[in-house]
Formats: structure tokens, C-alpha cells, sequence
């Protein structure tokens, strides 16, 4: 009550000074100071410590309307529950306690006074430990609001985003597992049976010059086999990329892209293995999709980074209208969340297509 007595007498005094422009820093220095205040006080006595930097003007009315009304009402029935306890406690010692009528709906009761007393003065006091509980509860409640949420709060919330996360990642393995083997039906599992078809013909036929020739198509068609499973592995999980670095694993992108891929790298070094396989994948799969669905002429890769953070940004200039929940960039949005990274996409019908992942550069252990 004390605290929000304060607080309210520097509202009063600060609001109408904020409108001066030569009062402004005095006021959010008292501002800043009564906030950090109350931010002690709820890490000491409810182990909520916040996150937010500022609560603002908004915190402290909302604090001190609570504080001086519950602080008041707490007092009130605190100090009248004590007077009847101690009154019915005399009354007890001294036994000279008169019977006193109490007239209810439909009946009549008479008791003594130390009775009435003494169940008076335990009810208020309940019912002030009550008011306390949920002054509590309503403090928590606007820290929360005003002030970010608690330790508490946010373990939940990581634990949350973490269960999320897991099953996200086993689903964009599930979906990787599908990819590979349908890539493996419909590209390497024909060609070769293509080359034993060609094989048996040449080992049934008698014609020399027609074995030959069949030969011949046999050799071909496993040259066009070996590609496949070269192509097939490059999409897995190229060497490249560990041998070289990611700098040069989207160079090959880019060579082997039916459309010009400009690559611009403005890493100082190279990332974790995680970081970098995300930021890989992210930008080949984007690249895939602006060649295959949006019809793009130009593309544009661009590699940075900060203190805390490495990102890549995709942008094309085709016909935009990406669905972040596709299956594709879906999956990429959970490779990048289960390593506490962001991913965004603006892609507005007409285009252009924007794709952005921002990943710490150090990301969470197990």
C-alpha cells in the first residue's frame, strides 16, 4: 500500500509534467526508478522476475490503483478482525461475557459475546488472508501484462515450444524419408530397370551387331544412372557443403540452376554445422521452389550476420504466392525453429518472394 501510495502521488505529479518537454527526463527518471522498485519487489516476494525493459506509465496507475485499494480494504478488515479477536479473547479471561441474540431469516439464535467475537474476528482474518492470495494472483497478473511474463511463465512456454518443435522435427524427417524414396522410385529404380531390360535383350539376341548396339545403350543408360544417384545424394546432403562450406555448396546451386542465382556471402566465418546445413537447405529448397512454382528469372541469395544472429534471404521475381504452411517451407520453418531460429516469408500474390531465416549462432544443446 505504502508503494502504490508513492506511485500514485508521482502520477498525479508526473503526467501533467510529461506534457513539458524540460520535464520529460526528470519524469522518466522517476518513472524508471519506481519500475525497477517494483520489480525487486516482485522477484523478492513472488518470484516473478520480468523480461520487458520498461513497463511504462500504464503499469504503474494500474499498480497503484490495486495497491492503495487492496492495501485499504487488507487494513480495514485485518484491523477490525483483530479487535473482535482480542475482544473475544478478554471477554474469555475476564468471563463476565453477556449473551448476545442473533435474529436470522426464520430463526433465533443467542450466544455469548466472546463466541461472537472470537468467530468473528477468525472469519476476517481468513477472509484477509484470502484478499492477500488473490492481491497476489492480480499482481502477478499485471507483471505479466505490463512487465513481460515470469520465469514460471516463460519455462512453460519453452517447454511448449520445445514439445512443438520435436514433434516438428519428426515430421520433417518423415517427409524427408518420403522424398528420398520417391526420388528413388521415380528416377534411379527406373533407370535401372531400364538397364537390365537393355542388358537382357543384349544377352538373348544372337545378332552381334545388335547386341552391340544394345550394349551401347546399356553404357549410356548407366552413365544416366550414376547421374541420378550422384543427383539423388546432392539433394541428401551434399560433400560440398562439409568439404568446402557453405559459401561454395551454393555456389554449386547455383551452377546447376536452370535460372542466374546471385549469391552474395557476407560471412565472417563459417557457421556451426547446424547453422550451416539449415541456412543450406533453406536456400536450396527456396531456389527449387521459385524455379519450379513461381516462375522466376532472377534470384537473389544473400548470406549476413551480427553479433548473435546469421541469416540468409532468398529473394525472386516470380509470381509469388507461396503457402508458408506447403509442405516444403513448412518443413524448412521447423528445421530452423528446432535450433531457436525465426522464418518468415512474404510472398503477396504477383510477387516478388521473400524468404528470410535468422538462426543464433550458437543454438540450443540437445
Amino acid at each position: 500500500m505504502v508503494l502504490g501510495l508513492a506511485e500514485l502521488s508521482f502520477l498525479i505529479v508526473a503526467w501533467p509534467a510529461a506534457l513539458i518537454p524540460a520535464a520529460r527526463p526528470l519524469a522518466a527518471r522517476g518513472r524508471d526508478r519506481l519500475v525497477a522498485a517494483e520489480r525487486a519487489r516482485l522477484a523478492r516476494w513472488f518470484g516473478h522476475e520480468t523480461a520487458r525493459p520498461d513497463g511504462g506509465y500504464a503499469f504503474l496507475a494500474a499498480r497503484a490503483a490495486l495497491g492503495v485499494v487492496s492495501g485499504y480494504v487488507c487494513a480495514v478488515t485485518l484491523f477490525v478482525g483483530g479487535l473482535l479477536l482480542a475482544g473475544g479473547l478478554w471477554e474469555l479471561i475476564a468471563g463476565g461475557s453477556e449473551t448476545v441474540p442473533l435474529d436470522l431469516p426464520g430463526v433465533r439464535l443467542v450466544t455469548s459475546g466472546w463466541t461472537l467475537g472470537l468467530t468473528g474476528g477468525i472469519v476476517l482474518l481468513a477472509v484477509t488472508a484470502l484478499l492477500v492470495v488473490g492481491v497476489a494472483a492480480l499482481e502477478r497478473r499485471l507483471a505479466a501484462r505490463f512487465l513481460g511474463p515470469g520465469g514460471e511463465e516463460l519455462m512453460r512456454a519453452r517447454i511448449a515450444e520445445l514439445t512443438a518443435t520435436r514433434s516438428g522435427i519428426v515430421r520433417a524427417v518423415d517427409d524427408e524419408r518420403r522424398r528420398i524414396e520417391r526420388d528413388l522410385h521415380d528416377g534411379v529404380q527406373q533407370r535401372g530397370v531400364a538397364l537390365a531390360m537393355l542388358l537382357g535383350r543384349a544377352r538373348h539376341t544372337r545378332d552381334h551387331d545388335r547386341t552391340a548396339e544394345l550394349v551401347g545403350q546399356a553404357y549410356i543408360e548407366s552413365r544416366r544412372l550414376l547421374d541420378e544417384l550422384r543427383s539423388v545424394a546432392w539433394r541428401i546432403y551434399p560433400t560440398a557443403l562439409d568439404e568446402l562450406g557453405l559459401h561454395a555448396a551454393l555456389a554449386g546451386v547455383a551452377e546447376r540452376s536452370s535460372v542466374p542465382v546471385t549469391v552474395h556471402h557476407g560471412l565472417a566465418g563459417r557457421p556451426v554445422s547446424e547453422v550451416e546445413t539449415a541456412l543450406y537447405f533453406v536456400a536450396r529448397e527456396a531456389i527449387t521452389n521459385a524455379i519450379k512454382h513461381a516462375g522466376a528469372r532472377d534470384i537473389l541469395v544473400v548470406l549476413d550476420e551480427d553479433d548473435q544472429v546469421v541469416s540468409v534471404a532468398i529473394s525472386d521475381d516470380g509470381g509469388g504466392g507461396a503457402d508458408p504452411s506447403g509442405g516444403g517451407l513448412s518443413g524448412l520453418a521447423r528445421r530452423v525453429m528446432a535450433l531457436d531460429g525465426t522464418f518468415t516469408v512474404d510472398s503477396p500474390p504477383g510477387g516478388p518472394t521473400r524468404i528470410v531465416a535468422s538462426l543464433p549462432k550458437a543454438p540450443p544443446c540437445g
